[in-house]
């Protein structure tokens, strides 16, 4: 292999390896072992195990940036909008399991970024420009954007990681349905400068279904 081909297999079994076991219970020994090359090598490449892992998350984040941004960006906007952004996660998830639960699994004290909750922080606030530029043109005011990006990415990749451990429950297109519905029955009213409101809603003020 070349020195580019070499660093590609390992990180590709470092994934699997920190899938499987979490990047706390991995081992430069095992990944060596797996990729079929010496210690050494892992520490040429990526200086050890935690580098190899901040690599592979990296890695992971921006493909799944990369996901959702693309979804946000193309054709309809509205409820075609969400449900392709949430198929297009799910998708990422069935196709690429091993990615989802590194990211799905605590990371360790020395890692950065934290825990889950702070790799999807990460990543909605990379998703936050791409929601900045459609609540401008909807008329509401972009500094909004870091509120909705966090909560759509929380919800989606959230129920991601419900979904890869009971995939048998429903399909990604079902389940890309319902959080379609969850998300757009409550966004489809959105208002730009909304109210806490407490108090119970007046009759006259409901709103009929269209």
């Amino acid at each position: 292999m070349t020195g580019a081909q070499r660093r590609e297999q390992l990180l590709r079994v470092g994934r699997k390896v920190f899938a499987d076991k979490g990047v706390g219970n991995a081992t430069v020994e095992e990944i060596a072992s797996v990729a079929g090359v010496t210690k050494p090598v892992v520490y040429e490449h990526f200086g050890g195990k935690e580098g190899l892992y901040a690599v592979v998350v990296d890695r992971e984040m921006q493909t799944l940036v990369d996901t959702i941004a693309s979804a946000l960006q193309s054709g309809e906007a509205g409820r075609p909008l969400l449900a392709r952004a949430a198929l297009a996660v799910l998708t990422y998830v069935e196709e690429q399991p091993d990615g989802f639960r590194v990211m799905s699994h605590d990371s360790p004290h020395w890692h950065g970024t934290g825990r889950l909750g702070s790799l999807l922080a990460d990543i909605g606030d990379r998703v936050e420009a791409v929601l900045a530029g459609g609540f401008e043109e909807a008329g509401i005011d972009p500094k909004f954007a870091p509120i909705y990006s966090q909560m759509l990415v929380g919800m989606i990749a959230y129920t991601g990681d419900w979904w890869l451990e009971h995939e048998n429950a429903l399909t990604k297109e079902e389940l890309a349905a319902h959080m379609t519905n969850f998300a757009w029955n409550g966004m489809k009213g959105l208002e730009g400068r909304p109210e806490l409101r407490l108090d119970s809603v007046k009759p006259e003020e409901t709103i009929s279904p269209s």
